[in-house]
């Protein structure tokens, strides 16, 4: 009934497993990748046809983690997987980046690459674990993809590169100082096409070897792909790139002069309306058999690409007037907002952004809801891209793909700077609002969240700055560097190459080729380039800031304290009784863990206190021989009980009261009464022995003991 393939590979630690012909067999391509005993499936379909006035590449990647993978059941109302968590749209953006670029040109059917994690170990992430299936399922269905591709997960501990490092190595690099990096690479045979990596502040050959190290790892995965292939692929796809060079010749012969003015312009807004009217008069001057062809926008296209790429490859002159390795101007501001924490406008030639920092208490800390286990988040990073910072009157909508990806870029270059929470007990969220756009606007968000950070008081071990490097390789092998890309740079260019990190080293990188890929020698330019730009950046930053301010009067503040786990349950009381009346008294917020560690939040000194003390006297124990401020709360016949620490009574004999005989305790004291109390010890009993008559019930200090006198002989 089933045709099925498997092959298996000693890949690190774990053996590797691809399988098809079992399950899914009307979609295109399946393949089932097992790494340890996480599992992914992959299913690829594609549209036989291309849809009529079709122009642009219709690639969707869904990639879905079922809860049931890690025997769990999902978390809130609905009880089942719904809208794509954080994690599972960049794991969809990381396949989607290196397999976009191997379809070949011209193929524009629609295809729809499906990744559902069935089973998950808890060791092994299965974010590579689909982007291998992924490549797999494409290589067998006959799509025409110039694949296969395999991608690594790579570490770096104690100076060794470390390949495929568990889930638990990677959970939170704050937290684990011997791991300094987080790095993810996909690539061909021959090349590298993707690098998303989070650091702490390597060097830039350190990185460079990282990447190196992870394309060697990734060899023995590709022949895999391969060895399946050659046992289950299905025929290839017949598709013909159209050929439209008499097309293309049409369109240079009567436009390339009016597409090189328009370039010339170097304010954007002026050069996208001359570019739009450049390309009407060339549509004018073509015949209506030309105009009626589907390659006419390929052809546009083509010649936009020619004409900026091969003049910056000559000349070495970019659009906007610069040369190769200049930064665009900047101005750095802080404080502009009276009310918020924190605030930061960076502006980079026409790539603006606001960024604007909260501080917030434990309360606020984002539970995350993963596979692998719930865990508390206490940095945020959103970003926003309206509209109107490019210009146009769009949808306004929720964040989409992009704005999550691109946030989380820049939250992986400032978490590495971040004091540790014990330091500085703080939730910190970080929004940037994108208010301009010319390219770069994710570097822009790092540079401005340091900055606002900053302002808002957050102790940074560094300043950290990003800065966009793009690509521009000829058929001839020549090649352009280009530092702080445009727009325009980054849509007709070869490579988009996001560096961010401090003056001693990187702290994310990302990379995306459009093209079969790059040389070491030119990564290795790339990144010197890129360190040149990135410390030039933190130069101009520090004419804003260079380090924390003072607190906002608006941010509330935390002070910590560590009480005894056994006693977590006495400030917390039946039904959280006694830490909501600590909260109502007081006026502070008050967060507990399991660990015992508070954190008493709020905007007043003197609340802080008042909680403090409350939950001190609840938690502390009384030291024998100190003297007390008690309040009798009981009478009987052989002495009083006295409240006197916290909650804590405790009895004062008879003979204690005072140094001569009672009758009774009530000859002297009455219930309500304030008294001072000194700390005898315990009993065998473990029952409280206090002494009012050694104590100066006036002045609350220890009184000198009464000589006795001696009987006459």
């Amino acid at each position: 009934m089933f045709n099925e393939v498997k092959k298996s590979v000693q890949w690190g630690e774990e053996t590797l497993t691809l399988e098809t012909g079992k399950v899914a067999r009307q979609a295109d391509g399946t393949v089932i990748a097992t790494l340890g005993e996480t599992s992914v499936m992959a299913a690829v379909t594609f549209a036989k046809s291309q849809r009529e006035g079709q122009d642009f590449f219709p690639l969707t990647v869904h990639y879905q983690e079922k809860y049931y993978a890690a025997g769990k059941v999902p978390g809130g109302f609905f009880k089942r997987e719904a809208r794509p968590t954080e994690k599972e749209t960049l794991t969809a953006r990381l396949i989607d980046r290196p397999i976009r670029p191997l379809f070949v040109d011209g193929f524009k059917n629609e295809v729809l690459v499906m990744c559902t994690v069935l089973s998950h170990d808890l060791v092994n992430d299965p974010d590579i674990v689909a982007m291998i299936a992924a490549s797999a399922a494409l290589t067998i269905s006959g799509a025409p993809f110039r694949g296969p591709i395999a991608g690594a997960r790579v570490g770096f501990e104690d100076g060794e590169y470390v390949l495929n490092p568990t889930v638990d190595d990677m959970q939170d690099l704050r937290m684990n100082p011997d791991q300094r990096l987080d790095l993810v690479v996909a690539g061909t045979k021959n090349a590298v096409m993707m690098v998303e990596s989070e650091a702490y502040e390597l060097t830039e050959d350190e990185m460079l070897g990282a990447v190196t190290f992870a394309h060697e790892q990734i060899q023995p995965v590709i022949d895999l792909i391969i060895d399946l292939a050659e046992e289950s692929a299905k025929e290839p796809f017949d598709f013909q790139p159209a050929e439209y060079s008499e097309l293309y010749d049409a369109v240079k012969a009567v436009g390339e002069d009016k597409i090189r003015a328009a370039y010339a312009i170097t304010d954007k807004q002026e050069r996208t309306g001359a570019v739009a009217d450049a390309k009407a008069a060339i549509k004018e001057a073509l015949s209506e058999e030309q105009l009626a062809d589907a390659n006419l926008g390929p052809a546009l296209k083509k010649l936009e690409a020619s004409v900026l790429r091969g003049d910056v490859v000559k000349t070495g002159k970019r659009i906007d007037g610069r040369d190769t390795t200049t930064v665009r101007p900047i101005v750095s501001e802080t404080g502009l907002l009276p009310r918020t924490h924190g605030s930061a406008l960076f502006t980079r030639g026409e790539t603006q952004g606001l960024v604007v920092t909260t501080l917030g208490t434990g309360d606020d800390e984002q539970i995350i809801d993963a596979l692998h286990g719930n865990f508390r988040s206490n940095f945020l990073l959103h970003y926003n891209f309206p509209p109107y910072s490019v210009g146009e009157a769009g949808r306004v909508g929720p964040p989409g793909r992009r704005e999550v990806g691109h946030g989380k870029l820049a939250w992986r270059a400032l978490q590495a700077v971040l004091p540790a929470p014990t330091d500085f007990p703080y939730t910190v969220r970080v929004v940037s609002e994108i208010t301009e756009s010319n390219g770069s606007s994710s570097m822009a968000s790092v540079c401005g969240g340091s900055l606002s950070m900053m302002d808002a008081g957050v102790p940074l071990k560094a300043p950290v700055a990003g800065v966009a490097m793009g690509l521009i390789l000829e058929d001839d092998g020549s090649y352009a560097i280009l530092t702080d890309i445009l727009g325009d740079e980054d849509h007709l260019g070869d490579m988009d190459f996001k560096v961010a990190g401090t003056e001693k080293g990187i702290t994310s990188l990302q990379m995306d080729i459009k093209v079969a890929g790059i040389t070491p020698d030119i990564m290795k330019q790339a990144l010197a380039q890129a360190k040149d730009g990135r410390v030039h950046i933190l130069n101009e930053m520090s004419k804003a800031l260079t380090e924390a301010s003072e607190f906002s009067v608006h941010a509330p503040r935390i002070e910590t304290m560590n009480i005894p786990t056994d006693k977590i349950r006495e400030v917390i009381g039946s039904g959280g009784k006694v830490i909501r009346e600590i909260v109502e008294v007081s006026g502070a917020k008050v967060d507990i863990n399991d660990d015992g560690v508070i954190k008493i939040a709020s905007p007043n000194g003197e609340s802080i206190q008042k909680a403090y003390d409350m939950i001190h006297s609840i938690v502390a124990e009384p030291e024998e021989g100190h003297i007390y401020k008690g309040t009798v709360v009981k009478i009987v016949d052989f002495g009083a009980f006295v409240n006197f620490f916290g909650k804590r009574d405790g009895l004062v004999h008879v003979s204690q009261i005072e140094n001569r005989r009672l009758n009774h305790p009530s000859d002297v004291l009455k219930e309500g009464q304030e008294v001072w109390v000194k700390l005898l010890g315990f009993d065998d009993r473990g029952k409280v022995r206090l002494s009012m008559k050694i104590v100066n019930q006036e002045t609350g200090e220890e009184a000198a003991p009464e000589k006795k006198e001696k009987d006459d002989a």
